[in-house]
């Protein structure tokens, strides 16, 4: 295929909507027609694939991209597994650049993106987040309008989910192995669970059939190993083969090391879900030259939600600390790095509460974005510190001062009310962009029922009235609660 090699940096950022270009070719341009496709794919697709445990989370899914007669029902047996009413605060997609050539990848800083099934939001602040503080992301728009690897995903994400998500969409144009190492090292801090990941690929391009299914089956083992090193080996070793007529082992794969630089040693999970090539195609299904189709899925693997007693030490003496600091000087002192791997590292929210003579005079905390533990403790201590809910703290208080601090697990959207135990859960309400939460403890120090804990957390924190939980969304924690002994 023609690349054409290019560099380029952020440019002007006018609005302007990349229109659907390959409807009608890669898939039905008519959307009825497209609907009705995408609905007789998913509904074959439950049948299709492994059951995955229930206690894992859906991080990512690998899809071929090439025309929906070849590879639909591939792409919807790993979309099916996308769970029921998901929530995701971002989908990114990742796909190779079929036409240039370029060392990093291309984020769309301009607009939106729409296909027949309707415009989808594109976050292009953080594109041109990307853009303005990485030497590894470009705005190139051209990247994007004219390539499909990344749109043929699109319909299968609005069938399952609606319009309702923000897209941000990848078009990777390296396939250096350095180079989208250090894509994946700007893009994890994205990686967690409010997110899913879409990459897209192909396998083995123009083998015959026999050769084509033999090369797929050691590339999506060497991916599900979930060691970059080893695609690397073995896509190497597919080269040394001499089949004939095998152009590439994986088109997409520098999609796919950026996944496994972002999965390695996390612990990830990769499911194989369903391979066909173009081969099986009923209607052109040529023996003779086949490009190979894989959908696989990967998940997080629950992790025991524990904490060492060093740990909690560690943590309530930085936010000590990071209070003594601010209070005597004025001003925030540099976050100080983990002592040791572990929980510190993960991305995990935290609660922060100051008492004085054993009356609170500062509570502040946040759920699991984009910092690891160690760094949100230290902010949130500072902040509590001068929570405007309360008279100031004063110097010669730090010696009264106690601290208490909740780790929070990962938000978990609840069923039904009748799954939380008081006590146990904290609650997080959101309606709209209205939003409020109780910690654990609160039940407990209140003595509220669940009706006064859901009624008080709806009225008093989310601001939507007494009764508003009950057409709202309800997420579920759990907090790990310590407390200095100074």
């Amino acid at each position: 295929m023609a690349r054409n090699k290019i560099q380029m940096k952020a440019g002007p950022t006018n609005h302007k909507t990349r229109e659907a270009q390959f409807a009608g070719q890669f898939y039905p341009g008519n959307k009825k027609e497209l609907t009705h496709q995408l609905k007789s794919f998913f509904k074959e697709a439950k049948t299709v694939g492994i059951n995955s445990d229930k206690n894992q989370c859906l991080q990512a899914i690998i899809v071929p991209h090439a025309g929906y007669i070849f590879s639909g029902q591939v792409a919807a047996s790993a979309f099916v597994k996308i769970p029921e009413k998901a929530d995701y605060k971002r989908i990114f997609v990742l796909a190779p650049s079929h036409r240039y050539s370029f060392n990093g990848a291309a984020v769309y800083c301009h607009g939106n993106y729409k296909t027949p099934l309707g415009e989808i939001q594109v976050d292009t602040s953080l594109s041109l987040e990307l853009v303005n503080n990485s030497a590894w992301f470009f705005n190139h728009p051209d990247a994007h309008e004219n390539e499909h690897s990344l749109e043929v995903q699109l319909p299968f994400l609005q069938h399952k989910l609606g319009n309702h998500f923000t897209l941000m969409p990848v078009i990777m144009g390296t396939q250096d192995p350095e180079i989208c190492k250090k894509i994946a090292e700007e893009l994890k801090p994205w990686f967690t669970s409010e997110n899913l990941w879409v990459i897209s690929t192909d396998f083995s391009h123009y083998p015959h059939y026999e050769d084509a299914c033999k090369v797929d089956e050691l590339t999506a083992s060497a991916i599900c190993s979930n060691q970059p090193e080893k695609l690397q080996s073995v896509i190497k070793e597919n080269r040394n083969l001499n089949i004939s007529n095998l152009a590439t082992s994986l088109c997409g794969w520098g999609s796919v090391l950026a996944l496994l630089y972002l999965t390695e040693n996390r612990g990830y999970a990769f499911e194989k879900i369903f391979y066909q090539n173009s081969g099986d195609s009923k209607k052109y299904g040529s023996k003779n030259r086949v490009v190979g189709y894989w959908s696989i899925a990967v998940y997080e693997q629950q992790k025991e939600f524990v904490i060492s007693e060093e740990e909690k030490k560690e943590l309530l003496e930085k936010a000590r600390n990071s209070i003594v600091t601010f209070i005597n000087t004025g001003k925030k002192g540099n976050l100080v790095p983990p002592q040791t791997s572990g929980i510190l590292d993960e991305i995990t929210g935290a609660f922060v509460s100051v008492y004085i003579d054993g009356k609170l005079r500062g509570c502040t905390g946040g759920f699991a974005r984009e910092n690891t533990l160690n760094d949100v403790v230290q902010q949130m201590a500072v902040s509590a510190s001068c929570d405007r809910r309360f008279s100031s703290i004063e110097p010669d208080e730090l010696e009264k001062m106690k601290l208490e601090i909740s780790v929070l697990s990962p938000l978990k959207k609840a069923g039904s009310v009748d799954e939380i135990v008081l006590g146990k859960h904290g609650i997080y309400i959101k309606k709209g962009i209205k939003s409020g939460t109780f910690l654990p403890q609160v039940a407990t120090k209140t003595g509220w029922n669940l009706e006064e804990f859901l009624g008080h957390c709806s009225r008093d924190k989310a601001g939507i009235g007494w009764d508003g939980w009950k057409d709202a969304d309800i997420f579920i924690y759990e907090a790990i609660v310590f407390r200095d002994s100074i």
